[in-house]
C-alpha cells in the first residue's frame, strides 16, 4: 500500500485540522481508490520466513495480525494524531476501553492517582472501584480548585486523570496549569476530551501528556458504532500503551474504523453548527429554568477559563430544576422532537437524566458530591433547526411546570 497522497510526510502534517479530517494518514492501495478501503482480515500471508520473522521482530515494517495492526484501522490512527497534534495514536474498541487502557498500562500496584470527583460514571468506577482492586490507589479532588490538585500529590503520585468539560457537570479544569503541575513533579497528565474533540480544544497544546477519547462521540457522530482513541508521545503509545494492548486485546474493529474515518469528514461542520445551535438552545433556556451549565454563556462561573481552551462551546450542556426527578421527568416525558437517550456527540438533539442512567452506578453519595442531582437533565444539540428545539423545549417545560 502506498501511505498518504504521495506527498513528504512533512507537508501532510503542517495542513490544517480540517484538511487533516479529510486527508490526513490516507494509504492508497494499487487501485488509487478515493475513499479509504476497508480490510477485512484477521491475519496476513508473507513471502517466505524470513519476511514474517523480521516482522515479528520489529526490524521490517508490515502487518501481522489485526489484533496489531491493520491498514484501515491504522489510517484512522494516524488521522486522529496529525488532528490532535499528536505523535502517535492508538485505538480501542470502546471510550471506556480506551480510558481504561490509558490508565492500567502505566500503573502498578502501590502507585497512586488523582482524579476529578466530577466525571462520567463508568471513569470514576476504574477510579473508585477498579484499580483499588490492584493496589492503586486514588484520591478524588474538585477539579477546579487548582489548590486541591497540589495538596492531593503523595511521592507515589503517577497520574492525573480529569476530563474538561466534565460530564455532565460542565466543570472546567485549568488544563495549562494542572499539566505544568504534574510535569513538575514527574506526573503523567491523561485528559478525556470527548465533550470537545481536537475541534473544540487539543489538550497537548495546553501541556497533557496523553489524550484519550469515546470516538463513538463526535468523532463518529451519528449513533453508529462504538470506537476509543488514545494520543500521546510515540514512546508512551508504543512503550507503555501496545503492550498492554497487544496482549489483552480491547481492538478496535476494521469496520468500525472505516465508520469513524467516515465520520472524522463532518466533524468540524458538525461541530460548529451543533455548538452554534447549542448556544441560541442555551440562551432560550438561560431564561427558563433556574440553572444551567453552559460553557458558552456568561453565567458559567468559569466563562473566562472556557474561552481560553475552546475554540467554541461543544454541543452538550445541563440544566437544573428545581423540581427534582419528577420534574425532570415530566420534561422528558414531553418532548416530542428531541430523544430521550444517555448518548452524546449525535447529530441528534438528545437529552438524559444522569441520575438514573449514566452516574445511577456512582450511588446517591457519589452524585451528591459531584452535583449531580436529581433535578439535572443533560441535552446533547444536534444539527436540527434551533427553532425546533426550542419549541420543543418551550413545550415540556410548560408541561413540567415551569
Amino acid at each position: 500500500m502506498k501511505k498518504t497522497t504521495g506527498l513528504d510526510r512533512t507537508v501532510t502534517r503542517n495542513w490544517r485540522p480540517a484538511t487533516q479530517a479529510l486527508r490526513g494518514g490516507t494509504w492508497r492501495s494499487e487501485h488509487g481508490e478515493t475513499s479509504e478501503s476497508l480490510y477485512l482480515t484477521s491475519g496476513y500471508t508473507y513471502d517466505d520466513a524470513a519476511t514474517v520473522a523480521a516482522r515479528f521482530a520489529g526490524e521490517q515494517p508490515g502487518m501481522t495480525y489485526s489484533r496489531l495492526q491493520n491498514p484501515t484501522v491504522a489510517m484512522l490512527e494516524e488521522r486522529i494524531a496529525l488532528m490532535e497534534g499528536a505523535e502517535a495514536c492508538r485505538t480501542q474498541a470502546t471510550g471506556m476501553a480506551a480510558m481504561t487502557a490509558a490508565l492500567l498500562c502505566q500503573l502498578s500496584a502501590g502507585d497512586h492517582i488523582v482524579a476529578a470527583k466530577a466525571a462520567f460514571g463508568s471513569c470514576r468506577w476504574l477510579v473508585d472501584s477498579l484499580l483499588p482492586r490492584f493496589g492503586i490507589e486514588g484520591t478524588v479532588i474538585d477539579a477546579t480548585d487548582n489548590a486541591a490538585w497540589e495538596a492531593a500529590i503523595r511521592p507515589n503520585t503517577k497520574v492525573f486523570f480529569y476530563e474538561t468539560p466534565a460530564n455532565p457537570t460542565l466543570e472546567i479544569v485549568d488544563m495549562a496549569f494542572v499539566s505544568a503541575l504534574a510535569k513538575a513533579h514527574g506526573i503523567v497528565t491523561v485528559v478525556d476530551n470527548a465533550f470537545c474533540s481536537p475541534v473544540i480544544q487539543r489538550p497537548l497544546d495546553f501541556g497533557a501528556d496523553v489524550v484519550a477519547y469515546s470516538a463513538t462521540k463526535f468523532m463518529d457522530g451519528q449513533g453508529r458504532v462504538m470506537a476509543g482513541a488514545v494520543c500521546g508521545t510515540a514512546e508512551f503509545i508504543n512503550d507503555k500503551l501496545l503492550p498492554f494492548q497487544r496482549n489483552t486485546g480491547p481492538n478496535l474493529a476494521p469496520f468500525n474504523a472505516w465508520v469513524v474515518l467516515k465520520g472524522l469528514e463532518t466533524m468540524d461542520l458538525r461541530l460548529r453548527q451543533q455548538s452554534a445551535n447549542a448556544l441560541e438552545v442555551g440562551r432560550f433556556l438561560e431564561t427558563r429554568v433556574p440553572k444551567i451549565m453552559h460553557p458558552g454563556l456568561e453565567s458559567h462561573p468559569q466563562f473566562a477559563l472556557a474561552q481560553k481552551q475552546m475554540t467554541m462551546p461543544g454541543a452538550i450542556f445541563s440544566i437544573i430544576l428545581d423540581g427534582g426527578r419528577a420534574q425532570a421527568w415530566a420534561l422528558l416525558d414531553a418532548l416530542q422532537l428531541i430523544d430521550i437517550s444517555n448518548n452524546i456527540g449525535d447529530t441528534r438533539s438528545l437529552m438524559c437524566h444522569p441520575a438514573t442512567t449514566t452516574h445511577h452506578n456512582v450511588g446517591p453519595e457519589g452524585r451528591a458530591a459531584m452535583g449531580v442531582g436529581d433535578g439535572m437533565l443533560r441535552l446533547n444539540v444536534g444539527l436540527e433547526d434551533p427553532a425546533d428545539l426550542i419549541e420543543d423545549l418551550d413545550q415540556a417545560l410548560t408541561a413540567a411546570g415551569l
